[in-house]
């Protein structure tokens, strides 16, 4: 049975900059667990000396639930899930849940020129980018990942229903969208998906009013 704890802290950076930071506050909200946020503005003389009261590595994002901190978003997703969501953020059978943390894991440790060259801007006004090869091997990836777990799990999120699958894939389509990659059908059918999703739009909007 989930339990509930209100006194949990997601420490996150800029929500227009930070999309490791988008990983598990779209967790959290999308499954209206309640926490707090405090945001810690990137790049400012400040930051250094701010996040290192909260994480041990000196990066967002860190939850803090008690005496635990937890300092890397993976690991945060993963903990919520155990914990609080009686494990409703992933697959249930356990081969799509192997297969889930896979395409998670391929997210979380890879697509290297696609973060450099592509880097979350919800402010960006859409227009088009001239990728580089690398960065186009990296989409081309990640636009057949997405269409074979579509077709796979039948929609409409990548594994059927929403799961850390999609939080993960989630600040890629923020990227897709404000670079105009050029993609297929049913990759900018999940773009739009994701762009709708309530908890994202809550999100973008913060974002958007930030200096």
């Amino acid at each position: 049975m989930a339990i509930s704890n209100p006194e949990m802290t997601l420490v996150i950076g800029d929500k227009n900059l930070s999309s490791w930071s988008l990983r598990p506050w779209l967790l959290m909200t999308h499954f209206e667990l309640p926490f707090q946020e405090k945001l810690l503005k990137l790049d400012t003389p400040a930051f250094a000396e701010d996040v290192a009261r909260y994480s041990p590595s000196h990066r967002v994002p860190v939850l803090l639930d008690g005496d635990l901190a937890i300092w890397d978003s993976l690991a945060i997703c993963e903990y919520v899930n155990e914990r609080y969501l009686d494990l409703r953020a992933l697959p249930d059978a356990i081969a799509a849940r192997a297969v889930a943390r896979c395409v998670i894991s391929e997210m979380h440790a890879g697509f290297q020129s696609l973060r450099q060259q592509l880097p979350m801007n919800l402010k960006r006004d859409g227009s088009a980018v001239a990728l580089e090869p690398q960065t186009k091997a990296d989409v081309q990836r990640i636009c057949t990942l997405w269409r074979e777990l579509l077709g796979r799990f039948g929609g409409p999120y990548l594994f059927g229903q929403f799961s850390i699958a999609d939080c993960f894939y989630a600040p890629v389509a923020t990227r897709f969208h404000n670079y105009g990659v050029p993609i297929g059908s049913a990759e900018r059918g999940y773009v739009e998906l994701i762009h709708q999703l309530p908890a994202f739009q809550v999100w973008k909007a913060a974002a958007l009013l930030e200096d």
